[in-house]
């Protein structure tokens, strides 16, 4: 609400109205289940109270929930958005020492012997 100015209407995340109709909804969709499954077959009369009931329940359980979402909503800090996490590039580069041409311990270093070529003779001398 710090961003509100007089006399513009808010946004649906703020306003009243978007957690409103999204319990209005739900306590319709609540009254016609209850109705329809609560009265037993069509040979019985409808149970208008049970459906009221229920609607009314659904009604308040969603507000709540609603509205407690709705309060525990935070922007993320601006920093986040700024390219400053871990995993910026998916490129290695050989000046960190992931792995390029010439760092230690890498497939190509010296002295590490790496998988035989066709035709070359393997670690034992002999042909593979």
């Amino acid at each position: 609400m710090a961003h509100q100015k007089p006399g513009e209407p808010r946004n649906l995340r703020t306003s009243v109205k978007g957690p409103l109709m999204f319990s209005a909804f739900w306590a319709v969709v609540a009254f016609f289940a209850v109705l329809i499954f609560a009265s037993g077959g069509s040979a019985r009369s409808p149970r208008f109270d049970l459906a009221f009931t229920g609607a009314g329940i659904a009604f308040i359980v969603t507000l709540v929930i609603a509205a407690m979402l709705s309060m525990s909503y935070k922007d993320n800090a601006a920093h986040l958005g700024k390219g400053s996490g871990v995993n910026l590039s998916s490129a290695r580069k050989s000046s960190q020492g992931h792995g390029g041409q010439g760092t230690q311990g890498g497939p190509d270093a010296p002295g590490t012997a790496g998988p035989a070529a066709p035709g070359e003779s393997g670690p034992d001398g002999g042909a593979s």
